[in-house]
């Protein structure tokens, strides 16, 4: 990395204040402005999958903009970042995403901190989060082995696409949800249904972190390998 871990921290707390203030925000404007339940969710989406493209675009050069714990976590099990920043990443995202959280409400003029009453929950919802966490992992990976520059579109496009094609609007994001949760607005999520979202989005990281490394490897040509067996030895 360029960039000193402070700088590396700032760039995922602000990051993530940045895309929950969106999530968030754009939900309670939605929300002001029609009746439509559906129209409200297009009010929702169309901000969330633009910032995370402004946002990877600017900020990915400092820290990886990963804005997600799941993310984190795969790249940690990659060998792709230390272990201690990787915690340090954890932490920041969420500090950042409660932030974000608090901004919306105070832009809004509601009470900074509030607590869900939204219910997201059963094995529908759980399905859902860890598919939607699958896709954005695996959308990542291979987007980085084969169109490392259109990482900022593919994962906007792909969270624009999940917020419509899976049942929990496409959390994919520990840390969001869990600013989420503090939220009794449009994008709100009840803090006893965390648990569930989370370990189904780390669950669908894993799977595919597990995926793209035998999917994405190249065979190499059995010459080839037999020469590298022939040097070494």
């Amino acid at each position: 990395m360029a960039f000193d871990l402070p700088r590396r921290l700032a760039a995922e707390a602000l990051g993530t204040a940045m895309l929950v203030a969106t999530v968030v925000g754009s939900g309670i404007m939605a929300d002001r402005l029609t009746d439509d339940v559906a129209l409200s969710l297009l009010g929702n989406t169309i901000p969330t999958g633009a910032i995370l493209v402004v946002l990877i675009t600017v900020l990915g050069p400092l820290s990886g903009a990963h804005f997600n714990p799941a993310v984190t976590m795969v790249f940690a099990l990659r060998r792709k970042i230390e272990a201690n920043a990787a915690l340090f990443y954890v932490v920041a995202q969420i500090v950042g995403g409660i932030a974000g959280s608090v901004v919306a409400h105070a832009m809004f003029e509601l009470p900074l901190i509030q607590i869900s009453a939204t219910a997201r929950t059963g094995t529908g919802q759980w399905l859902a989060e860890a598919v939607a966490a699958f896709g954005l992992v695996l959308t990542i990976l291979a987007g980085l082995r084969f169109r490392s520059d259109a990482i900022p579109w593919l994962v906007g496009l792909y969270i624009t696409a999940a917020y419509w094609f899976t049942a929990s609007t496409s959390f994919a994001n520990p840390a969001v949800a869990i600013a989420r949760a503090l939220s009794d607005t449009f994008a709100g999520i009840r803090p006893v249904d965390l648990p569930g979202f989370i370990l189904a989005e780390i669950f669908g990281a894993l799977l595919a972190m597990a995926l793209a490394g035998w999917m994405l490897t190249e065979e190499k040509p059995r010459i080839q390998a037999l020469n590298e067996l022939k040097g070494a030895e």
